[in-house]
């Protein structure tokens, strides 16, 4: 084949490639929206009644109801639906009385700042420590990854939670409290991006930067222990299988130091399947860990949901779910593209 038809095919693979990606990235979206909508048609909850009151005429209920199109065929309802979610409209909070996006604005930098924490401290240290229990199987590290998997796993994180406020804050008061920050500061603060720690450190409001660190360092210590658990389990599983490789044999017979056989080969192997794992968890995180934001009164996207949905606020719950499963879609397709760029033996040649 000549040169300029090497060039065509190959061409012609990355189109199809680029067109089954938008493809699954569509139909994924697609079905979140569709499954979405038919929760909010099937929960034992009448969104119009939500609104009006249940102390309403049965005139105004028909009215609202025509006005929110739910008097329409359940396709027609649907394309309405999709359409007004692709313009980012979710609707208007009964709750609030703010349009969802709003308020979804305000409480998700709240997650996101501590989902981050989170995961920083879940791969920071989870990986180190999953690397060295495997080198050392049977050893006192590897026990002790064994052990706080096995907590993590089995405390519940309120309880966690409830202990940690109890002994650092009321008794030692090494951390600030429930909330984001102190009444004190919550006025004085910038709030530009809605991330406090770094509003208050571009400001140069140093206090109001250790007032927040230290309503946010007891949260995303919980939430970095129990990635910590999880990461460090995963890793130690995947090092193990990449240790007892053949190349691993081939690399101590040719002279190469531990160090460099297990940080630049295992390591980066064992890389490959890891990136799937804590995408997975931090997209758990920025869902909203709905015990923790309750626990700690963190204003954050878990703990809008939860309200939301005792209050039958049920433009607030569809509208905080599409955000969650955005998140988990998106990770997932970085994921993806990440493990073709760390493993060459899956990109299309």
């Amino acid at each position: 084949m000549s040169t300029g038809g090497r060039k065509s095919a190959r061409g012609r693979r990355a189109l199809h490639t680029a067109a089954s990606f938008l493809g699954v990235i569509v139909l994924t979206y697609l079905g979140l929206l569709a499954v979405t909508f038919f929760i909010g048609r099937v929960m034992p909850i009448d969104p119009v009644l939500a609104i009006v009151g249940d102390r309403a005429s049965g005139e105004l209920v028909a009215r609202v109801r025509e006005e929110m199109g739910f008097n329409k065929p359940l396709w027609e309802q649907f394309y309405i639906y999709v359409s007004k979610v692709l313009h980012g409209d979710f609707g208007t909070s009964v709750l609030s009385a703010h349009p969802v996006m709003d308020d979804i604005r305000r409480a998700f930098p709240a997650t996101l700042e501590l989902a981050t924490l989170g995961i920083i401290i879940g791969v920071g240290l989870g990986v180190p420590l999953g690397v060295w229990a495997a080198v050392r199987r049977g050893g006192v590290v590897d026990q002790a990854v064994r052990v706080m998997g096995l907590v993590g796993y089995s405390v519940p994180i309120f309880w966690l939670g409830l202990m940690g406020l109890v002994l650092f804050y009321a008794k030692l008061g090494w951390v600030g409290g429930p909330g984001r920050v102190d009444v004190t500061y919550e006025y004085t603060l910038v709030n530009v991006s809605g991330l406090l720690l770094l509003d208050a450190a571009m400001a140069g409001q140093w206090d109001a930067f250790g007032n927040v660190l230290s309503h946010l360092i007891l949260p995303g210590s919980l939430l970095g222990y129990f990635s910590l658990a999880y990461i460090s389990r995963m890793t130690r599983s995947f090092m193990l299988n990449e240790l007892a490789q053949e190349y691993i044999v081939a690399a101590r017979a040719k002279g190469l130091s531990e160090s460099r056989i297990i940080w630049r080969h295992a390591l980066r192997n064992a890389m490959v399947p890891l990136v799937t794992v804590i995408s997975l968890s931090y997209a758990g995180l920025l869902e909203g860990s709905v015990l923790t934001e309750t626990v700690f009164a963190w204003p954050g996207l878990g703990l809008y949901i939860t309200n939301s949905l005792q209050n039958a606020d049920m433009n607030a719950v569809l509208g905080g779910t599409i955000v969650v499963g955005s998140i988990f879609i998106g990770l997932n397709l970085l994921s993806d593209l990440l493990y073709k760029t760390l493993d060459p033996r899956t990109r299309t040649r």
